[in-house]
């Protein structure tokens, strides 16, 4: 919400903190950012950017690659907005977890993305990218944005739970390319107070991420290791019993376990927090 402030503070304020969109933008006229992916199809249409939007891809790219690519997704990216309330809706609703595509399957979209750039040498997916279209719109005034939004959270509500943002979405393809050898990571350092309550598992909108963690056993690592974890930090605030902790991929330190067992959990808090006995 703050990072979106900046954006519109010009636009509806006047305040022009930062011109542009989070594709590209220019803070306080000095510092240009520009979407690494929006770059990629902008090469492979055959047009080479200029210095400007070469400095603020570099600038990006060394951002996400040290702190973690998939932050973008979980804490910059608007579209998170509409996916966390079509997910909630759909827990409210009770719906099943729905149609799950392949883990892979939106690095095959990106791959889709730039082919159709190469091949109609223009920007082609940047006209129906729905983080492009929810972003300008909110900044610039919505129009065809709407339906694009609308179809995503009809998509992440009625068929595909986490779906979007999980499976599909191209700009997090990219980004979590660059959360492979990120410093941020969460940790399961304290995994052996865990009490199987599932809790972690309820929130976390990449699950997968968790198990080898949360379950290993010996010296297997306790850093959540996984290009697709969004470090969102659901699991930290879901977890009672600390379980898990933000931290830098060099601490592979355990919290020893003690003799005194845990308690048992609070039964009002394990409530307010969906979690299970």
């Amino acid at each position: 919400m703050l990072i979106l402030a900046l954006f519109l503070a010009g636009p509806w304020a006047g305040l022009w903190i930062v011109k542009g969109t989070l594709t590209s933008s220019m803070t306080l006229d000095i510092l240009p950012l520009t979407d690494p992916f929006l770059l990629l199809q902008t090469i492979v249409t055959g047009h080479w950017p200029e210095l400007t939007g070469l400095i603020g891809v570099a600038l990006v790219v060394g951002f996400y690659a040290v702190f973690g690519g998939r932050l973008y997704c979980s804490w910059v990216c608007p579209m998170n907005v509409v996916t966390d309330s079509a997910n909630w809706l759909h827990r409210k609703l009770d719906l099943k977890k729905g149609w799950q595509p392949k883990k892979h399957t939106r690095y095959w979209v990106l791959a889709m993305t730039l082919l159709v750039a190469a091949g109609s040498g223009s920007l082609a997916y940047e006209l129906v990218n729905p983080v492009t279209l929810l972003h300008r719109g909110l900044v610039f005034g919505m129009g065809f944005a709407w339906a694009a939004v609308l179809m995503v959270f009809l998509f992440d509500t009625f068929v595909s739970r986490h779906g979007w943002c999980g499976h599909l979405c191209p700009m997090g393809a990219v980004y979590g390319l660059l959360n492979t050898r990120s410093l941020l990571r969460v940790s399961a350092k304290n995994r052996d107070a865990c009490d199987d309550c599932m809790d972690c598992f309820e929130v976390c909108p990449e699950i997968h991420v968790i198990s080898p963690a949360l379950r290993g056993k010996g010296d297997d690592t306790p850093l959540i290791v996984n290009r697709d974890c969004t470090s969102c930090g659901r699991c930290i605030d879901v977890c009672d019993l600390d379980v898990f902790s933000f931290t830098h991929r060099f601490d592979t330190q355990l919290i020893q376990p003690t003799s005194i067992e845990p308690g048992p959990r609070d039964p009002v808090t394990t409530k307010a927090m969906g979690g299970h006995k």
